[in-house]
C-alpha cells in the first residue's frame, strides 16, 4: 500500500510540474475557415487528436491524461449565449457558470476529470475552447485553463 501511495504521490508531482512548469510555451492558433483564434499550450498539448464537428481541431497531452478542443460552428439559429448553452442541456450540477451576452463559460466535474467550456459569439459564428483534464490536478490548470479562456477570439 505505502508503494503505491509513493507511486501515485510521484506520477502527481510529474505531471503537476508538466502543466506547471515555466517557461510554458504558448502558440497561437487560428482556424483559418472561421477566424476562430486562441492561445494553445504547445508544451502541454503536444498531439492532434482528430477534428470536431463544424472546424476545428483537437488536442491532447502525450499521456492522454487531458484534452483540448478548439472549434467553431454555424449559429443558425442566431442564438444568445444563454439559449446556445440552454439547448444543449448542460448537466444541473455545473460548478461554475457565467452567461453573458457575448458569451458563456461553464465548468464542472465528471468521474475523475474537471470540464471548462467557453464560447464566444460573433454575428454569425461560435467559437469554443473545451478542456479537460484530471480532477486531481485542477489548481496546477487554473492558470492555463484561465489564459486559454481570456484569450479566445472569433470574427
Amino acid at each position: 500500500m505505502k508503494v503505491i501511495m509513493v507511486a501515485l504521490a510521484l506520477a502527481l508531482a510529474a505531471l503537476t510540474s508538466t502543466v506547471s512548469a515555466q517557461p510554458l510555451r504558448w502558440t497561437r492558433y487560428t482556424i483559418p475557415q472561421t477566424g476562430t483564434s486562441v492561445d494553445l499550450p504547445s508544451s502541454i498539448f503536444t498531439e492532434e487528436a482528430g477534428r470536431p464537428d463544424g472546424y476545428g481541431q483537437r488536442f491532447r497531452t502525450a499521456d492522454g491524461r487531458a484534452d483540448l478542443t478548439i472549434q467553431a460552428a454555424p449559429n443558425l439559429a442566431n442564438d444568445s449565449p444563454a439559449a446556445f448553452l440552454a439547448k444543449k442541456h448542460p448537466p444541473s450540477r455545473i460548478q461554475y457558470k457565467r452567461v453573458t451576452p457575448r458569451f458563456f463559460a461553464v465548468s464542472s466535474y465528471k468521474g475523475d476529470k474537471v470540464w471548462y467550456d467557453r464560447c464566444n459569439f460573433s454575428e454569425r459564428l461560435v467559437h469554443c475552447v473545451l478542456i479537460n483534464y484530471p480532477a486531481e490536478e485542477e489548481h496546477a490548470w487554473d492558470d492555463v485553463v484561465t489564459h486559454m479562456s481570456l484569450s479566445l477570439s472569433g470574427k
